[in-house]
């Protein structure tokens, strides 16, 4: 159990903040998809894949004492900051985890805009659609986002980009 709690601490602790709560979840879940070894289930929502496991995960991590969740007022809403605690700190040195190169990965997901890992992630959620369907999913279902050809391209380009940096080309 706890090595699933282990994981997304890891994950936090790589970047040392996630600003805001649906980042977090599309950079996890476009993990999980390029093969690092996250077990929450996601189904897909309004925002593009959503784990209610990885919210309960969160907030466990949370009230343990292991993750800082802090709220900031940011152009008319809330937005939630996640980082480690001294708790979670000491808790991550007991475990043995190997996510090698994750890291890397996470980090450079962490330097985009949550609207590109949602796209992202929408494009791994249908990736067993040929590309002209998943465009046409994207383009129906993420209309009010007013995605692009031109964006579609770079996120299937910043998909094997992650790939190479996870090893997996």
């Amino acid at each position: 159990m706890f090595k699933d709690h282990a994981k997304i601490i890891y994950a936090i602790a790589a970047v040392g903040e996630i600003a805001g709560r649906k980042k977090l979840q599309k950079m996890i879940y476009i993990a999980k998809k390029i093969s690092f070894p996250f077990q929450e289930k996601f189904q897909f929502h309004f925002y593009g894949p959503y784990s209610e496991e990885l919210t309960l995960r969160i907030e466990e991590l949370c009230n343990m004492g292991y993750l800082n969740e802090s709220k900031e007022k940011k152009n008319g809403y809330h937005q939630y900051c996640y980082s480690l605690t001294e708790s979670g700190k000491e808790f991550l040195q007991l475990q043995k985890l190997d996510m090698h190169n994750l890291e890397a990965c996470l980090s450079d997901m962490n330097e985009q805009n949550a609207r590109f890992l949602e796209l992202v992630s929408t494009i791994l959620y249908f990736e067993n659609l040929q590309r002209e369907e998943v465009e046409e999913k994207i383009f129906t279902l993420k209309s009010k986002q007013k995605y692009t050809t031109e964006e579609i391209t770079e996120a299937y380009a910043y998909i094997d980009r992650l790939k190479g940096m996870a090893g997996l080309q």
